[in-house]
């Protein structure tokens, strides 16, 4: 049985395993990642599924787009797992195989083979649902620019894995312009950091 381990407990864990200043960016998204993952592993009710796997690896894929230094970033996936109580090897490993499974699918082939592959009473949490959408995502029919709430696989996979579809939209939502605020606040880092070296650029010269 795994020990339960109080968000204390994961932070100290964490910063031992990854001993590395990480930028202000990025400092936000760790640490809401980290509480998250504790909460979850105090759960009894949540099972660590195929799409859980895939949502914890591509959001923080998404998420850390742009670190520096990038050779950091599976000290820091690995010590985000281990530090709440999870595989880091297997969750990448299932979430791999979960996708290489649903691509090259359309929408109904993809819904019906999540409802096939997810138990009876599905625990909700938000990495599970944005797992759950990165793999829509996949569908050879699905395009990107649709709205949320016009998404019919939802309202599909939320009544037949009895999931809140007002919650589910929400959150999908909500990331996607998480999303979109962070590659704005990148651009922004990225072009003050340029004005920053042409300002020292003249004063040297």
């Amino acid at each position: 049985m795994k020990e339960k381990l109080t968000v204390s407990d994961s932070k100290t864990l964490f910063h031992e395993q990854f001993p590395f200043v990480i930028p202000n960016l990025y400092k936000r998204i760790v640490d809401e990642m980290l509480v998250e993952l504790n909460l979850l592993n105090h759960q009894s009710e949540f099972i660590q599924d195929s799409y859980f796997c895939v949502g914890l690896s591509e959001t923080f894929k998404e998420l850390t787009n742009g670190y520096e230094p990038e050779e950091h970033l599976e000290k820091l996936f690995n010590a985000l797992c281990n530090s709440t109580n999870f595989n880091p090897e297997e969750i990448l490993k299932v979430s791999e195989a979960t996708i290489n499974s649903h691509s090259s699918k359309n929408l109904e082939e993809i819904s019906n083979k999540i409802i096939q592959n997810s138990s009876n009473k599905v625990y909700y949490s938000r990495i599970l649902i944005l797992g759950i959408y990165k793999i829509i995502t996949l569908g050879s029919d699905f395009k990107h620019d649709t709205d949320i709430s016009k998404l019919e696989i939802l309202t599909k996979l939320s009544n037949e894995l009895n999931l809140p579809l007002a919650r589910v939209e929400k959150d999908i939502s909500i990331y996607r312009g998480n999303l979109k605020k962070f590659e704005q606040a990148k651009e922004l880092l990225r072009e003050t950091i340029l004005s920053e070296r042409e300002k020292r650029n003249k004063v040297e010269k």
